[in-house]
């Protein structure tokens, strides 16, 4: 299917081949008709492409603040690659569009294949043939509405949101600051609720228009202040929606002057807000800056799964707002069809982009892409072939199943490096990211569907997708007779690993890898070649301070990441493992009781662990330590030694009564490198660079980690469980 992107580094529009998004149980997947193209917010995004690097850090400070941070922890190259990889890949553009639903996932109830539907979102309606769209952003098009006016939606959506904050009354008088398509919209929803709107912009022509809706325009040059008092007694304006995209301070300033008494300033657009304290004090104006759509707005338990707001509490949700501004529309309160002066088919985004840009010099508001209907005969799986040249026997291929940040900066490069390695299928779960990084790091092909992967021409399958998806990706490729490396986890629970263990028992020859990569860290094999002779059992601390992650990651969903004890516990449980040199046989987790979490929650906590050979072991995790303390300390004790790792930067070795070897690494490695070298040398050789046995141990003993948290005592950890009838 066809999708425009933009690439982050030049700023560049393309329209490019990528396969159609996956669909998600909460999902619906829609074939577009029309989208709308956003000159405000997409405008933004352009420009910020156009800039050069110095002037993209000078535009995201924040961002520069995280880099500086990046490079002290894991050194200038390892940086530079992440960032280098992030500028490379091509972005979706996009946010509001229109078209007909052609599935359903399971979860989605009152919409079927067939529908007309509007969607938003910028992370899924965008440019393209085809979206999948969360169920909460998605809304049915009424009969009288046309597909191009139903595009509008999500843009009305946001007008209508700042219109409700304002909070306008019958008879009340608004200055609506920018008169785009977002200002036009806004003009006609407060002529709706009975208000008088007065309208001003740079452009004289958007103005004229705001004038054909009913607004009392100040053309550019002309004195707001003077109109405003003038039409309000001298009272000054009720409110101000400010919809203008500027750097300037002078439009908050201008609020500040005309507003009344307690007055409104709602802030639609992206203003500089240096709010003058003389006018808003005295007069105690309130402003609100409006969160786009409404509630529910980067709330990922309502966007992404679905979750609903009760009505009785949150009336209007940015899904109820973007039905009630359709029905304005089907009930002929709003004109939408005057606000359309460009259309353009899809494969010409690139002319369409153009007039935003500034390239061409006549006026625009609203622009429209189109879309074929042709688009429906896509195959949703087909290959898209990038770099389809001749693979010699000699190579490991391998193909991807997914390609996020981790993937794209820290498994992908070695791997492209390694000249007995052959990079052939690239699937994504959404499917918007799989032909930029294929085409970045030189895949044979991206597709649509996880099944292209388990063909012939692939080897190895690396997943790096999220967590709820590992355990039936490795049992699908182990079932195929492939090898797998998985990021950590394997599983979330024991029922998946018995599935993994079914598998594999069924395809013993396929070598199964898990991302556990601190074992193959430098200062990881040194400590263990320090204790290589020592026969007494070993005592372990290992200490993270793991910093917070927001409750509403996806991490913290426990059907979707698993919580933060089985999605990065488990790397500290295989690190002391390694360091031992044996396997879990009991743990014991207790957890702080501060935050009223459910034990797979609780990222405050305590594992004690026996290992089968005597040694033990003592992990504290934590989430609430500070920021300027490093994050992971690593003590080792047994026969008259010690040995200490620190962040994974330097390592102190202790013998006898002799002093301390100290070895500075210069910078963090935890052993992604190496651990990627060990996995295909593995493969090449034969030999897994983890025990099957270890791995699966392991992983057990972290689901059974939560286990024990939420009983409050010690537990087994027996693969005995997994002793089932072969299939």
């Amino acid at each position: 299917m066809k999708q425009v992107t933009q690439t982050l580094r030049t700023g560049e529009v393309k329209v490019e081949e990528v396969p159609v998004p996956g669909l998600r149980d909460s999902f619906v997947l829609v074939r577009n008709s029309v989208s709308v193209i956003s000159a405000g917010t997409e405008k933004t995004k352009i420009d910020m492409g156009r800039k050069n690097l110095l002037q993209k850090a000078k535009a995201r400070p924040d961002l520069v603040r995280q880099v500086m941070a990046k490079i002290r922890t894991e050194g200038l190259r390892k940086t530079l690659r992440t960032v280098s990889a992030r500028l490379d890949s091509p972005a979706p553009l996009g946010y509001s569009c229109a078209g007909t639903v052609v599935a359903v996932g399971g979860l989605v109830a009152g919409i079927q294949p067939g529908d007309r539907v509007a969607c938003g979102g910028a992370d899924y309606a965008n440019h393209a043939d085809y979206v999948a769209v969360p169920r909460n952003l998605v809304v049915k098009i009424p009969p009288k509405v046309s597909d191009e006016e139903a595009a509008l939606t999500t843009v009305g959506a946001i007008a209508l949101q700042g219109v409700r904050l304002a909070e306008p009354r019958l008879g009340e008088t608004f200055l609506v600051i920018g008169l785009g398509l977002l200002g036009q919209i806004s003009v006609q929803l407060l002529g709706a609720n009975g208000c008088r709107v007065i309208g001003t912009d740079l452009d004289p022509a958007l103005v004229a228009r705001a004038e054909g809706s009913g607004a009392v325009g100040v053309p550019p040059g002309g004195d707001v202040t003077s109109v405003c008092y003038s039409l309000t007694g001298g009272h000054g304006v009720d409110g101000v929606l400010v919809c203008a995209g500027t750097s300037s301070n002078a439009v908050i300033e201008l609020c500040g002057t005309v507003t009344r008494n307690k007055g409104r300033v709602v802030v639609v657009g992206a203003v500089r807000m240096d709010i003058p304290r003389e006018d808003y004090f005295k007069k105690e104006i309130s402003v609100v800056i409006s969160r786009s759509y409404g509630p529910g707005r980067y709330d990922p338990f309502y966007e992404e799964r679905g979750n609903d707001y009760p009505y009785g509490y949150v009336r209007f949700t940015e899904q109820r707002n973007m039905e009630t501004f359709l029905g304005l529309v089907s009930e002929g309160k709003l004109d939408l069809k005057g606000l359309i002066t460009h259309r353009f088919p899809v494969e010409e985004a690139a002319s369409a982009y153009q007039l935003i840009e500034g390239e061409k010099s006549e006026p625009y508001l609203g622009i429209l892409l189109r879309y074929r209907p042709a688009a429906c005969e896509v195959d949703a799986g087909a290959r898209i072939p990038i770099n389809p040249t001749a693979v010699t026997g000699d190579k490991v291929k391998v193909s991807f199943y997914g390609a996020g940040n981790y993937a794209t900066a820290s498994l992908l490069p070695p791997m492209q490096a390694d000249r007995q390695v052959a990079l052939t299928g690239l699937v994504t779960a959404s499917g918007r990211s799989a032909r930029g990084v294929a085409g970045q790091f030189g895949f044979a092909f991206c597709a649509g569907s996880y099944a292209e992967l388990l063909q012939g021409d692939t080897d190895a399958i690396v997943v790096t997708t999220r967590h709820d998806t590992h355990a039936a990706a490795v049992r699908d490729a182990l079932t195929a007779g492939k090898h797998v490396y998985v990021e950590k986890p394997l599983a979330l629970s024991v029922d998946e690993l018995r599935e993994i263990h079914a598998a594999h028992d069924g395809h013993a020859t396929a070598q199964l890898m898990v991302g556990f990569n601190r074992r193959f860290a430098p200062a990881a094999r040194q400590v263990i070649e320090h204790f290589a002779t020592v026969k007494s059992p070993l005592v372990v601390s290992i200490r993270v301070n793991a910093g917070t992650i927001p409750a509403n990651h996806w991490i913290q969903d426990p059907q979707v990441g698993g919580g933060r004890m089985i999605g990065e516990g488990c790397h500290f449980i295989d690190l002391a493992a390694a360091l031992v040199g044996a396997n879990v046989k009991t743990v014991y987790a207790v957890g702080s009781n501060k935050a009223e979490k459910s034990a797979l929650l609780n990222d405050n906590l305590c594992l004690t662990l026996a290992f089968d050979n005597g040694s033990v072991a003592n992990i504290t995790y934590t989430a609430d330590g500070s920021k300027a303390m490093a994050k992971e300390f690593v003590e080792v004790f047994g026969g008259g030694r010690a040995a200490q790792i620190q962040d994974f930067k330097e390592v102190i070795l202790f013998t006898g009564g002799s002093g301390a070897k100290r070895h500075k690494l210069g910078i963090q490695d935890k052993g992604q490198r190496g651990m990627i070298d060990a996995w295909l040398n593995g493969l090449r050789t034969g030999r897994p660079c983890i025990a099957y046995e270890c791995l699966l141990t392991t992983s057990l003993a972290t689901v059974m980690a939560v286990e024990s948290l939420a009983l409050g005592m010690p537990v087994t950890v027996d693969p005995a469980v997994f002793a089932v009838e072969s299939p």
